[in-house]
């Protein structure tokens, strides 16, 4: 008898260890398979009861969902050739059905229909199953469900082309990304003066992977953050910087041409289907509602905290010159004398904090906080992984398994950059048993050396509150439908319980809980403590214009730009970036070709950069009410739990927002906090 193949089965615990890439092609066409079934059922002989019918779609579609979700994932964490081949063969086909069945007229209608049926809803399930109708009519609108015949099929195409090219972007800037590296034997040391000892072991490590002795730098986050904020040698940070900034910029790896076809094919897109601009399809179902909302925001934000920025600008030059600085500053410098201006400033040794931040404490402080806030405990767990550096771990509530999630916190040359946090399953929570959620929490902080642990950053340790949060968002879920569940939610909502997380690391008495010294088990000391908390808001007027210059370089590319070549691209975006920026751009900059938030997905972040901002003037504003009765309140807590984290997306997020903090959104209270306004 034939083994079976391990990516048939859904559900915990996943067979990582038994999963090849052979597999993905014959379970994902048995999962189409299956999927267009159920879709045909559901057309020809729809179930009277609209309940029957959501459940009848969710159950139907589950594995194919379940299959697509993990080839994403493993070609994210192990994409090594064999696993990017077969996720090439499958994708096509996968983006098809999905576009097909988004379009398809007769499922619309059926949709459609099973709304009119519906009767008032009473209770939580009625309601949600109304919510998943409304959503899903008006999505398949949005993906041309309502088109003549010829407009869908163009759709599709387009759709299709989209899907490839996302995937394309992102497997050339990965590409491009594990190209680069430098060399620096054992007897040019020198060219590293300035580097901590945490950063040097680390490059070192790098070194010795490959057989090198010496350092070799490459352009993962945590060397480029090192050499870029403590390297001495001018012409080694803008060597860093500039290969950085060009990822995907020039054959064999070049992104430029992808991204221009993506930005025409997203305006194709939005014309097919009658919206003014590709943001406003975007932002239909969002908070902002529209493109023009979503600039107001940006420009408004951005008027606000120009004067600081302005302030902030000068100051770093005059710090700059009595330091000797070559003027004017240019991108590679910028970081360099803001680290040197922070510890004159504010007493603050970033570096000082390592040792307090282990990676294993932190996360133990993760869950700590997480059971005095929402009632849960964890613990960690055996289960098969892709990679010997991944643990699991399963967070649970009394006797119950509420989630099990996976940690995959380093990088590898097969492992795409950044930090992320993926559903793996969401759950229906109908009933007292369930099966868990399942979710990933990935980041790219610095690793451990040899005979030492991974000791994070300030910055590393925030970017891991940050996808905790998400985490939260997703196995807290207890949505009575898995479509709603979790992070299923509006894009410019969905950050709130990330951002929200990053305040914990600020508190005292979170720090208390696991920021202890790696040798001695110290304490953090008062000292150490206060200069972290005045470096917060350090530069933080320099910071937002950052996020600022990313948000309105989205909106720019997608409202206003249309140029043709790959230099317009680039000269575009550079001076829409310049606007933001504290020091001059080089002629040659090409961040764009390596903003995968914009070009990595069909859609991602595209339209929708701004959320980042929105969703910090939404955390900014809640946290205040921790902030009121206690941070570790449980109270307070609960009601966060209850009223944010479980609901997903089974209500309008304004509402549920209003509901936990009691009003709409004030901005200035992200202002307050962060030292920009009195």
């Amino acid at each position: 008898m034939p083994e079976q193949n391990p990516l048939s089965h859904v559900g915990f615990p996943i067979p990582f260890d038994r999963i090849a890439p052979g597999h993905l092609e014959p379970a994902a066409l048995a999962a189409l398979e299956q999927a267009e079934r159920t879709v045909a059922r559901l057309v020809e002989d729809p179930p009277g009861a609209a309940e029957h019918f959501v459940e009848a779609f969710e159950e139907g579609t589950e594995p194919l969902d379940w299959v697509a979700t993990l080839a994403e994932h493993l070609e994210q964490v192990a994409g090594t050739p064999p696993w990017r081949e077969a996720h090439d063969r499958v994708r096509p086909k996968l983006a098809a059905f999905a576009s097909r069945m988004g379009s398809d007229p007769k499922l619309y209608a059926a949709v459609r229909g099973a709304l009119e049926r519906m009767a008032p809803p009473e209770g939580r399930y009625e309601r949600a199953v109304r919510r998943f109708l409304e959503q899903s009519a008006a999505r398949m609108r949005r993906q041309g469900a309502a088109l003549p015949e010829a407009e869908r099929a163009r759709l599709t195409e387009i759709d299709r082309e989209l899907s490839e090219l996302g995937a394309r972007f992102s497997q050339q800037l990965m590409d491009a990304t594990a190209a680069w590296s430098l060399h620096v034997p054992t007897e040019q040391a020198d060219r590293l003066a300035g580097l901590p000892s945490s950063a040097r072991a680390m490059l070192v490590a790098a070194a010795r992977e490959k057989g090198l002795e010496g350092w070799r730098l490459t352009l993962q986050a945590p060397a480029v953050q090192a050499v870029l904020q403590h390297a001495e040698a001018r012409d080694l940070r803008e060597t860093v910087w500039r290969a950085y900034r060009r990822r995907g910029a020039e054959p064999p790896h070049d992104n430029r041409p992808v991204a221009l076809r993506m930005l025409e094919l997203r305006r194709r897109k939005a014309e097919l289907l009658g919206y003014p601009q590709f943001v406003d399809l975007v932002l239909e179902d969002r908070m902002a509602g529209s493109a023009e909302r979503a600039r107001r925001f940006v420009a408004d934000l951005r008027e606000r905290i120009r004067p600081a920025f302005e302030r902030e600008r000068a100051a770093l030059e005059d710090f700059a010159r009595a330091e000797g600085a070559e003027l004017p500053l240019r991108p590679w410098d910028v970081a360099f004398y803001a680290e040197r201006m922070r510890r004159a400033t504010t007493g603050f040794d970033p570096e000082a904090l390592r040792p307090y931040l282990p990676a294993e404490g932190v996360l133990q402080g993760l869950f700590e906080v997480a059971g005095r806030l929402y009632g849960v405990g964890f613990r960690r767990i055996e289960a098969p992984v892709w990679h010997e550096q991944v643990r699991v771990y399963e967070m649970h509530e009394g006797a119950q398994r509420l989630g099990v999630f996976y940690v995959d916190l380093h990088p590898r040359e097969e492992k795409v950059g950044g930090a992320w946090m993926s559903p793996l399953r969401t759950v229906a929570v109908r009933g007292e048993r369930r099966e868990p959620h399942l979710a990933l929490l990935a980041a790219n902080v610095t690793p451990p050396t040899e005979g030492r642990p991974a000791l994070l950053s300030l910055q590393e340790a925030r970017t891991l509150f940050h996808e905790f949060g998400h985490l939260m968002h997703q196995l807290l879920s207890s949505s009575p439908l898995r479509s709603l569940g979790g992070t299923n939610v509006a894009w410019d909502f969905v950050e709130l319980p990330s951002q929200i997380m990053e305040n914990w690391l600020y508190e005292r008495d979170v720090l208390d809980l696991f920021a202890r010294h790696v040798d001695s088990g110290a304490p953090l000391p008062d000292e150490l403590y206060e200069g972290m908390r005045r470096a917060r808001t350090f530069r933080a007027a320099s910071a937002a214009m950052r996020q600022l210059g990313f948000a309105e370089l989205d909106l720019a590319l997608h409202l206003d730009f249309r140029g043709e070549t790959p230099e317009a691209l680039l000269d575009f975006s550079r001076r829409v970036l310049q606007a933001h920026a504290p020091a001059p751009l080089p002629e040659d900059d090409a961040m764009v070709t390596g903003f995968a938030h914009l070009f990595a997905s069909p859609v991602g972040y595209a339209g929708g950069y701004y959320s980042y901002k929105w969703a910090e003037m939404l955390e900014a504003d809640a946290f205040g009410l921790f902030a009121e009765r206690g941070v570790l309140d449980r109270e307070v807590g609960m009601a966060f739990r209850r009223k944010v984290l479980e609901r997903g997306d089974e209500a309008d997020p304004m509402t549920l927002f209003v509901d936990f903090v009691g009003r709409e959104p004030d901005p200035e209270a992200m202002l307050r906090r962060d030292g920009l306004i009195d």
